[in-house]
């Protein structure tokens, strides 16, 4: 009987129990469980669970990724808010960051930044006697420190220099590079097995350094380089429908071979199929053999000369319906993919330049909006499909070439509803927790949104241009 009571009394204390738990959890309340206890016995706070729909926001809620590079002696730092720089063809992404420096080490010297294109054609162990296989294509630059405030047409921060000023403190200044259209594309030449330091082609560079005047040659251990590509995004119409008629005559024969290629369409994107469609009618008395199809990569290379160099990216050749006699016709469509990863032993093929240890692909086509200032774009970059009948060898071969652009597609803007509550998130550099922000797209933020993201960012040490036999800085 006794026993009986005690159970029921610890049934009604431990329903108590539950009841004072639940009823604590529905008022916000934290309440201590056995797995939070510590040794001493004293219950220690866990963090309260957020609801299924902040954990939703909150993982749609993305950082503004800042990248950052640092002088090896610490003192000046670069921020940039990216490193690819879209060609719009009018009007070129401008370049914006800031600086961060320590003015007790720079004192009364001055800070300079400037961007330089510049065409390789030759390995940096070559530069020798102070001559060197390079051309430099663009430069610009501009004092960074100090900053004359008196200056009537002194342009006005970024957005992004603002949240970064802000975040930095009175020792960030910015910096801003405007590129004009007519500059050309970031371009690398495969290089051949064995080949160390940077590809030849053309490249893009952001240095900062500290110095007296702007023509003082920089010293490594002050300065900064930051290595930065302008690509072009396909534009949004299509052109016409690529099509070609040839013909070819014989002695003693009353009438022509006839061949008619085309394409489905004029723009490609990297990676995308590629349908030619090909109609033979063979009203000679020669007899086709072979049809060969092939895409071909042309680099014209604007240095002091023109020269053009050609290579096969993609190839078919097919026997099926031939031979094709005389009288007889032939519709067929043949299919190609141009792509880098059958061409990796193909030397001074074209790639779109590379920034880090990643793989690229083939290079774009270059659009030229003025054939006045083809010699300022470095390397022009077209492709053509080849259609080939062979005819044996008395007969000959017929040719015809289809121009086509092949490009990669402009990336959609990601547009992500606000959210009420930024998350916490631990930045690259492990010093600060940063709250994500909510979109990344609309950095110039309304103004009905009073919520202060100045600290949403995240920054990402720029890393380094890993090459096969060889390393450099990025």
């Amino acid at each position: 009987m006794i026993t009986a009571i005690c159970l029921n009394r610890v049934f009604v204390i431990f329903s108590q129990l539950i009841l004072f738990t639940q009823f604590a959890r529905l008022e916000g309340h934290q309440v201590p469980s056995s797995a939070s206890l510590s040794d001493t016995g004293t219950a220690t706070l866990a963090p309260s669970c957020s609801s299924p729909d902040m954990d939703d926001v909150s993982s749609k809620r993305q950082a503004t990724r800042v990248f950052k590079k640092s002088s090896p002696n610490g003192k000046i730092t670069v921020y940039l808010g990216k490193r690819d720089f879209v060609d719009h063809i009018s009007n070129v992404d401008p370049i914006d960051g800031v600086v961060l420096i320590d003015p007790e080490y720079v004192k009364d010297r001055k800070v300079f930044g400037h961007v330089l294109a510049a065409f390789r054609y030759g390995r940096e162990d070559l530069d020798v006697l102070g001559l060197t296989f390079r051309k430099d294509l663009y430069l610009a630059s501009e004092q960074i420190y100090p900053q004359d405030g008196a200056t009537p047409n002194a342009r006005q921060l970024t957005r992004l220099q603002e949240r970064l000023i802000k975040k930095l403190g009175a020792h960030a200044y910015p910096f801003y590079f405007e590129l004009p259209p007519h500059c050309p594309a970031s371009v690398t030449l495969q290089p051949a097995p064995g080949d160390t330091g940077k590809p030849c082609g053309v490249d893009y560079e952001l240095k900062a350094f500290v110095g007296e005047t702007q023509d003082d040659k920089p010293h490594k251990r002050n300065s900064v380089r930051l290595a930065i590509r302008k690509i072009m995004y396909a534009p949004s119409k299509q052109g016409e429908q690529p099509s070609v008629e040839v013909s070819k005559e014989f002695m003693m024969s009353p009438n022509k071979l006839y061949l008619e290629a085309s394409l489905d369409k004029e723009l490609y994107h990297h990676g995308e199929n590629i349908a030619v469609n090909v109609h033979i009618a063979n009203n000679s008395n020669r007899t086709v053999k072979k049809i060969k199809v092939s895409v071909r990569q042309f680099a014209d290379i604007c240095l002091f000369s023109t020269a053009q160099y050609k290579c096969t990216v993609a190839e078919t050749e097919s026997e099926e319906g031939c031979p094709i006699g005389p009288g007889f016709t032939l519709s067929k469509v043949f299919t190609l993919t141009p792509l880098l990863a059958n061409n990796k032993d193909k030397w001074g093929l074209a790639l779109d330049g590379q920034l880090k240890h990643e793989d690229t692909n083939l290079a774009s086509s270059t659009l030229v909006a003025d054939p006045a200032q083809r010699e300022n774009l470095g390397i022009i970059v077209q492709y053509k499909v080849k259609v080939k009948l062979c005819l044996g060898p008395l007969g000959g071969d017929l040719v015809a070439e289809l121009p086509f652009i092949l490009m990669h597609p402009k990336p959609e803007e990601e547009v992500i509803p606000p959210s009420v509550t930024p998350s916490r998130r631990v930045s690259r550099d492990g010093e600060h927790d940063v709250p994500v922000d909510n979109n990344l797209i609309q950095l110039d933020a309304d103004e009905n949104n009073f919520q202060d993201h100045d600290d949403d960012i995240i920054f990402e040490d720029f890393a380094r241009l890993r090459l096969k036999g060889g390393e450099t800085d990025a």
